[in-house]
């Protein structure tokens, strides 16, 4: 007769009980690899055995991903983990799955431009079932950072700079990676990053110290985490960056007070990528020993990479600077996260439709929709959309026949070659008849055969010209910082060249961050932003230049004229001196586009802004209502922005904050009533320098479509 199972292996017992009987049977030695994570991506199985941080098969976690052979080398690496290890351990396999893996959306900042959450949880539901399809059970995703520095390569990552805004995608893009259950087919565990404070670095360089008010952490940089962990996000990432002092990775309010106390974490936290070893580099540790126990004691979990904890926390237990309980409660979080996605049940991952498989057309509909909603019309003069007289058109830049670049940073998979570029979805569109001559003119980055004067004869003999400038991938995402938002290399001058011609000019931006457009912005006939728009970038460009969609993308992020009035945001507080004091004497202090700016093909009208009572208890209701009309000639997206400001309060608040968004689509003529049911306590308290609400009578004034009306809260 066999032996019963051991209780952690009872699937119809409680996952705590589970975790217990497991967590009692390990030496602590098994207990401290289950806290070191390092790569696997070998693209050779066999290879396994031969990393430089010397392979064991007791290890928690391998970071897989970007390869066609992932799924192979996880379940390689899974089986000697679970046949060779003494208790059987599975562990758990994670990556960068950003904004896809082989089908790939637009960039995270692009993304935040549709303002649709639900489309959003979507795009991730879609990323998690590829990821899953090879192997991948967790990934480093999404990132909430909260940043107004577009020189910081990571704003492409954000969803933009509105801390309301990017909670409601946060908590959106948990629901999408995780599913309605953890552990299901197309679920992955979601991981929050990167705790706290790291887009605030300094100069918008990387890695850097970033110095944060403590009211300024409580209202700008942690709402979209806590967003994220109240929608079930099971883990979190720490940054790279030393918050006042304090190394991110290594601070104990942060990690512990906040995460655990307050918010209630019971998953994992996990390091950057040698984000413990570089406590050193930091000056806040004096050696990696040291740098160990700091960041363990402070609550952080998982040491990704750097191997510290597998070298010093059994030396630092022995000699009581880290206790055994503490040790436990750390490995069982990610014994918990284990159990949770099911890998005790199903350790090897299984090949399905999606495994290595090219996007499907269910995929190329979502991730074009995604694209096109995401795309922002920045100025039209009425050149667009494109006209039937337009019967020779030259398409022209860098970013013209290349497809790599519209997958953007952070592409894990995607293949440029099942991507099309904006010359061949153009000719697939265009009507008969229509001529498209298709001249480089430049590299993005500049070459010594790049031949601006080739671009502009075809400009001069073509009776439109469509420019395609901006960046490539590795121009924004991890360390690609830059001191300017100018166009790279000789774009400027290609620009300013075609320009001179006198031909109507449809300038088209792929980036990951906002540009510089100062020196040529009143040359152009209309502007697009259209991001790293992913895997059907173009077919959504193309469709949008044509009138076949129409443009309803509005900024998440204000775009600044240019790189010298960084930091540039919506939510700034009021200058002590009024008129033009303390305004910039050499240009406009206004930013070239407003935060939520966008244009489309069709007209809203907003009707009076309407107030159900102008006095409202704390604990009180106040419904403000507007009537929206599409009063253009085609059916539309309109977003409806509502903003608040409070004129006197104990702690100074910004011009104006965002509190509630919300779209339709209106036919020409219809009109729809928005609402905005104001709950005090929730959409107009502040916090304090640790977090505590304040809500305070007095005068709050609400805007709304260019309109505002004024109520009191009472006491």
């Amino acid at each position: 007769m066999s032996e019963p199972p051991p209780p952690f292996r009872r699937t119809d017992l409680p996952v705590e009980l589970r975790v217990d009987d497991l967590l009692g049977r390990m030496t602590l030695e098994e207990k401290i690899d289950q806290l070191h994570q390092c790569g696997a991506s070998d693209t050779n199985p066999n290879n396994l055995a031969l990393r430089p941080d010397a392979f064991r098969p007791t290890y928690g976690s391998f970071i897989v991903g970007g390869s066609p052979a992932v799924l192979e080398v996880r379940n390689a690496c899974q089986r000697r983990v679970v046949t060779e290890s003494r208790l059987g351990i599975p562990a758990v396999f994670a990556a960068d799955v950003i904004h896809g893996y082989r089908a790939l959306a637009p960039l995270p900042l692009a993304q935040a431009c549709t303002w649709d959450p639900e489309l959003v949880r979507r795009g991730c539901a879609l990323a998690a079932a590829e990821a899953r399809a090879q192997g991948i059970d967790w990934t480093f995703a999404p990132m909430v950072d909260h940043c107004v520095d577009a020189r910081w390569g990571r704003i492409a990552e954000t969803f933009g700079e509105s801390p309301h805004a990017a909670s409601a995608f946060s908590a959106a893009s948990v629901r999408g990676f995780q599913g309605e259950q953890l552990g299901g087919r197309d679920s992955v565990a979601a991981c929050l990053k990167h705790y706290v404070g790291y887009g605030a670095s300094e100069g918008g360089r990387d890695y850097v110290y970033t110095g944060i008010s403590p009211q300024s952490l409580w209202e700008m940089h942690l709402p979209p985490f806590e967003a994220g962990i109240r929608a079930g996000a099971r883990t979190v990432m720490s940054g790279f960056n030393d918050l006042n002092g304090v190394p991110a990775s290594a601070n104990q309010y942060t990690l512990t007070e906040i995460l655990r106390r307050r918010w209630g974490l019971t998953g994992p936290v996990v390091s950057d990528w040698d984000s413990v070893v570089q406590l050193v580099n930091q000056g806040f540790a004096a050696d990696d020993a040291e740098a160990a126990e700091k960041a363990f004691t402070a609550g952080l979990d998982i040491d990704m990479s750097s191997g510290l904890y597998r070298d010093h926390l059994a030396a630092h237990v022995a000699a009581g600077r880290v206790t055994l309980a503490a040790v436990d409660e750390a490995v069982r979080r990610v014994l918990r996260l284990k159990f949770e996605l099911g890998l005790f049940e199903r350790p090897y991952a299984e090949a399905n439709a999606l495994t290595d498989a090219a996007p499907d057309p269910g995929q190329f509909a979502l991730l074009e929709e995604l694209a096109a909603r995401s795309l922002v019309l920045l100025k039209n003069d009425g050149v667009l959309p494109l006209a039937a007289s337009a019967r020779r058109i030259a398409l022209l830049g860098p970013l013209a026949a290349d497809s790599a670049p519209l997958l953007g940073c952070w592409a894990q998979y995607g293949q440029p070659a099942e991507t099309q570029s904006i010359a061949q979805a153009l000719k697939e569109r265009l009507p008969a008849g229509v001529q498209l001559r298709v001249e480089q003119g430049c590299s993005i980055q500049g070459a010594a055969s790049d031949n601006p004067a080739a671009a502009v004869e075809v400009a001069r003999e073509s009776d439109l010209v469509i420019l395609c400038v901006g960046e490539d991938g590795p121009m924004s995402g991890e360390n690609a910082s830059r001191t300017t938002l100018r166009l790279a290399g000789r774009q400027e001058e290609l620009v300013q060249a075609v320009a001179a011609t006198g031909k109507p000019i449809v300038l088209v931006l792929v980036s990951g961050r906002p540009l510089e457009l100062a020196a040529f912005e009143g040359k152009m006939s209309a502007i697009v932003a259209a991001w790293a728009g992913g895997t059907r970038a173009a077919a959504a460009l193309a469709d949008t230049l044509l009138g076949r969609r129409n443009p309803s993308g509005r900024l998440a992020v204000t775009w600044p004229r240019t790189t010298g009035q960084i930091p540039l945001y919506h939510n700034m507080r009021p200058r002590g001196r009024g008129g033009d004091q303390g305004a910039y004497r050499d240009m406009p202090t206004t930013p070239l586009y407003e935060f939520a700016h966008g244009l489309g093909y069709t007209t809203f009208g907003y009707g009076a802004l309407r107030l159900d009572r102008t006095e409202v208890k704390p604990d009180g209701r106040l419904v403000a209502e507007v009537t929206v009309t599409n009063t253009g000639a085609c059916e539309g997206v309109e977003t409806v922005f509502w903003f608040i400001r409070d004129p006197a309060a104990s702690i100074t608040r910004p011009l104006k904050e965002l509190k509630h968004f919300e779209q339709a689509s209106l036919a020409p003529g219809a009109s729809r009533v928005f609402r905005f049911a104001i709950e005090p306590r929730r959409d107009l308290s502040f916090p304090d320098d640790d977090g505590r609400s304040v809500l305070e009578p007095g005068e709050i004034i609400l805007l709304v479509g260019g309109q505002s009306a004024s109520f009191r809260v009472t006491r």
